[in-house]
This record gives C-alpha cells, sequence and structure tokens, in this order.
C-alpha cells in the first residue's frame, strides 16, 4: 500500500525537538516502510528541509508555527496538490483533522491514532465528533483510559477501538547492570554532578504544575535516607530552557529542600537517556489523567523500579511488581512512605525494576507496535 501518516502541528519528525507522538512515529517508520510505502507528513523546522527521502521514507514538511488551523490549511494543500493516491492515510492525535483530510481524499482509507483525550467536547464539537467517528476505519489509542475516555462521549465509537501501547529502544535504554554502554554513561554522569555514593530518583518530563514534580521536592524533606539525591530533568517545554514561574518555584523549593535536588533544564531528546542510566529509582508524578506517559517504557528498559500515579492510563503499566502505585498524587507523604520502602532495600528495588526490563523486552518495543500497526492496516 501506499500509506501517508499525518504527525501533530507541534513538533517535527524525526524527534530532534523530543515528543510522545514524534518518538513513536519515529520508532515504527522503518520497521512499517519494509511492508509499505510511506509519506510522513508534519511540521517544518529549521533544521529539516521541507521534502526529502531518507532510508526510502519521504518527509514532507508544512509550516505550522504550533498553531492547528495553519497546520491543517497546510496538510490540505499538501494533499490537493499531491499527484499521487494514498490508499491509507494514519492521523495522529487530530481527530479535527479526519473531515478536511476526507474532503481531499474521498478514496482513501482513513485510522485514527489517540494520545489524548481529544474527543473531549472541549476540544471538538460534538456533531463534528460523530462524523469522525463515522469516517474512521479504526481508532487506535495509547491506553484503554483514552479508549474508555473517548466511549465516554460516545459508545458508538466501541467495534472501532483498538489500544496499541507505545515502546522503547531497547538499545538506548538498557539497565546499567546488563550493559557496558550503560555502565560508563552512568559513571561519566554521575561524577560530572558528584552523585557517584548517591540514591539517585529521577523525574523526567515538561515541568508543569500538573505534572506534578513539586510535590516530589516536597517529599525529599520526608526522606530518611541521608545520601539520597533527587534529579528533575526537563523544561517548560520542548527545547525551551526560559524559567517559567513555575520552574522559578520548583527552585525555590529545591533551595530549601534538607536533601540535595538538582535541575537539569531541558535535555535534548538523543541525550535523555543518559540520566535513566544514572538513577535508582524513577518516578511519574502526574496530578492530571495522563493518557500514558511514556517516560514509564524508558524507564523500565533502563531497569528502574518506579512510581507512578494512579492517574489516566499510568497504572496500566504497573504489572508483576514493578513498580509501585501513588493513590494520592497531593501527598508529599505517600511519595516520601514508598520511596524509603524502596530505598531502604535496594537489592529489592533493583529486581523490580529488572522485571520491568523483562516485560519491554517480551511487550513494549518497537517490533510489537510495528506489528501491531499493521495488522490494523491489514
Amino acid at each position: 500500500m501506499n500509506v501517508l501518516i499525518i504527525c501533530t502541528e507541534k513538533l517535527p519528525v524525526p524527534n530532534i525537538r523530543g515528543g510522545a507522538i514524534q518518538t513513536y512515529i519515529g520508532g515504527v517508520a522503518q520497521k512499517i516502510s519494509a511492508h509499505h510505502r510511506l509519506t510522513i507528513l508534519g511540521r517544518s523546522d529549521p533544521e529539516l528541509l521541507p521534502d526529502e527521502v531518507v532510508n526510502g521514507i519521504r518527509y514532507v514538511r508544512v509550516p505550522s508555527d504550533g498553531i492547528f488551523d495553519k497546520y491543517a490549511e497546510g496538510v490540505v494543500q499538501f494533499l490537493n496538490q499531491r499527484t499521487e493516491h494514498y490508499d491509507l492515510i494514519h492521523i495522529f492525535n487530530r481527530p479535527r483533522l479526519v473531515l478536511p483530510v476526507r474532503n481531499t481524499s474521498p478514496q482513501s482509507r482513513i485510522v485514527l491514532s489517540m494520545h489524548n483525550d481529544m474527543f473531549n467536547p472541549a476540544k471538538i464539537h460534538p456533531d463534528e465528533a460523530q462524523a469522525v467517528i463515522t469516517t474512521l476505519e479504526r481508532i487506535v489509542t495509547i491506553s484503554n483510559f483514552i479508549g474508555n475516555e473517548i466511549l465516554r462521549y460516545y459508545p458508538q465509537a466501541q467495534p472501532k477501538l483498538r489500544t496499541i501501547y507505545s515502546g522503547v529502544d531497547l538499545d538506548r535504554f538498557a539497565p546499567w547492570m546488563e550493559s557496558q554502554t550503560a555502565l560508563h554513561e552512568r559513571q561519566v554522569l554521575r561524577a560530572q554532578h558528584q552523585l557517584e555514593s548517591k540514591k539517585v530518583i529521577l523525574f523526567v518530563g515538561r515541568l508543569s504544575r500538573n505534572k506534578g514534580p513539586h510535590v516530589l521536592v516536597r517529599a525529599m524533606s520526608q526522606l530518611k535516607h541521608s545520601d539520597a539525591v533527587l534529579v528533575v530533568v526537563g523544561g517548560a517545554w520542548y527545547s525551551d530552557n526560559r524559567v517559567s514561574d513555575y520552574i522559578a518555584y520548583i527552585r525555590s523549593l529545591a533551595e530549601r529542600a534538607s536533601l540535595p535536588v538538582v535541575t537539569t533544564g531541558y535535555v535534548e531528546a538523543h541525550d535523555v537517556h543518559r540520566w535513566f542510566c544514572a538513577a535508582d529509582v524513577f518516578v511519574c508524578t502526574s496530578i492530571w489523567d495522563e493518557p500514558l506517559a511514556r517516560v514509564h517504557y524508558e524507564a523500565m528498559a533502563a531497569g528502574l523500579p518506579f512510581l507512578t500515579t494512579a492517574r489516566g492510563g499510568n497504572p496500566e503499566v504497573i504489572i508483576n511488581d514493578n513498580g509501585l502505585l501513588i493513590t494520592n498524587p497531593d501527598s508529599p507523604l505517600e511519595y516520601a512512605e514508598k520511596l524509603n520502602q524502596l530505598l531502604s532495600n535496594m537489592d529489592h528495588a533493583r529486581q523490580m525494576g529488572l522485571r520491568g526490563r523483562r516485560l519491554t523486552e517480551q511487550r513494549f518495543h518497537w517490533d510489537r507496535v510495528a506489528q501491531e500497526i499493521l495488522s490494523v492496516w491489514g
């Protein structure tokens, strides 16, 4: 088949600026292109050509400035000007693109992947949403939670839904106990930050209140382990190191914490795996209903035990004692209690982490994701 994948307007593909959706597309693209002719349509970027072929995959990029309407206009213009027919068009996370794409491509099959709650009536008019669901052949969701949110508004979508969990690069994210490369990364980074003898607790993500890292910083004052250090990796947005009011607040809390808190600022997507190598425990602190943060897969692949919150799809990756669930994400005390539990028995914690690694090898690798996408396409 001749297939077109349409990414979102926020970040480019490949994921030179980061982004979960961009990482997902990048993870499966080469594997899918072995079976089908593939074009990927995404937003423009100063570091990327507007139209190029890389390893047999065509990348077309249109202006967006991060604005949906501008991007949608570029998508429609591209489809109107094309000289070839796409048998299947796979749109990512933008149900509002479906009808404009259908109008330009009446004979194409259309599949939609959902990574967020974009069918919420606050984000798409119910009449349009119902027309979109009717138009689509299948709706792939990143978690059961996202599928259930769609059903909450539109039960008629049930026969078209399928959950396909994301994946991770098993070579890049590897346990330091089992990989000489990961061990070297760990030793270098820990030496650079004077963390050689520390128990490193890691947070990775955008620094915003709904992501919850402020609760974790507050929890540090209640830890019983004087050798514990919290490392907070991330910025206000992808490729953005500006100090927002919230980041200033985090840094103020960090300065007053009784144990060290390191804030790294934004770390490039190709370097972030090094911090997973350097850590001992990973924590996802989401206060909002997270669809299912991909950092869980990265932590598991790196052999890290993790804490995550009972929000959205996050609990779906707690399997076979590979992590612990935080039932109240607003409670520093609950984080402290569970971190004390892990840090008090590091051998047990590492066994939890290695169970997570085995899970990624069995279930959460890109080969499996690509095969499931191919099965949806038929």
